[in-house]
């Protein structure tokens, strides 16, 4: 191993982890060094800084710090070799659930994990439908969130998403101005809600008035539909979605492993 290349792994900055925090600090250690992986900010080969180092970094202990670098090398993303560290595999589940509050499935046509952008289109709170009751195991009339985000890629439009959260899991949900990109993330970080399922269900349709719009199509046009419900930790339902893609420049990648 180089030394630039064992430099190159400490060339990130960590924001320090709040104990504050929903979820375990390990777990919100761990997630920070995948997209670190996963972004490609630390390359295969690359040595990572030191227990030490990462848990001044992180300003949590080394045992914190010890127990997310053990979950990742038993995931395969980095392994330990005796007198170089602890080095970066270059494997990583791309869709694995751990990832998915960030990570959609639309990559490059050669296959490139993108990382997408959001704009918030609409925010309502409002009483759930016979369909999102049905659907998210909730009464009829249950307050419900409903968001609809559009996703792009580099300035191109890729989806449009519309979201439906029980907001009864999601106390005190942050209004329109504050609702923060990584909606996973978000929910992981303050509500501890895990998604540890989704039931997905992909159809192809023609594009509406609204996709042609939001997406820059001329109709006639095809689009990729995809409606889903995630469930928490506990096989409860979460939110369900409904997003609608373009794949005139992207393509849809789901691993099975």
């Amino acid at each position: 191993m180089t030394d630039s290349n064992a430099a190159s792994g400490r060339t990130r900055s960590f924001l320090r982890v709040s104990e504050h925090d929903s979820a375990p600090l390990y777990e919100v250690v761990k997630r920070h060094i995948c997209e670190a992986i996963l972004l490609g900010e630390w390359a295969s080969g690359t040595v990572i800084p030191s227990e030490m180092a990462l848990a001044s970094d992180f300003g949590v202990s080394v045992g914190t710090v010890r127990r997310a670098l053990a979950e990742l090398v038993a995931e395969g993303m980095l392994m330990r070799r005796r007198k170089t560290g602890t080095v970066v595999t270059g494997w990583a589940p791309l869709h694995n659930l751990r990832y998915f509050f960030q990570y959609f499935r639309l990559h490059s046509k050669a296959g490139a994990l993108l990382k997408s952008r959001t704009l918030l289109l609409d925010y309502q709170l409002g009483a759930a439908s016979p369909l999102e009751a049905q659907q998210l195991l909730i009464e009829e009339g249950s307050a419900v969130y409903r968001l609809h985000r559009l996703r792009s890629i580099d300035g191109v439009a890729a989806m449009h998403e519309r979201f439906t959260l029980v907001a009864c899991k999601v106390p005190n949900f942050p209004g329109p101005e504050a609702l923060p990109e990584l909606l996973y993330r978000f929910l992981l970080d303050q509500y501890g809600l895990r998604v540890a399922a989704v039931r997905e269900q992909l159809t192809a349709g023609l594009a509406s008035d609204e996709d042609c719009r939001l997406l820059d199509l001329t109709a006639p046009h095809a689009v990729m539909v995809i409606d889903a419900v995630s469930f928490d930790q506990a096989a409860t339902p979460v939110m369900m979605t409904h997003q609608r893609a373009s794949t005139d420049h992207f393509m849809y990648v789901n691993e099975v492993r």
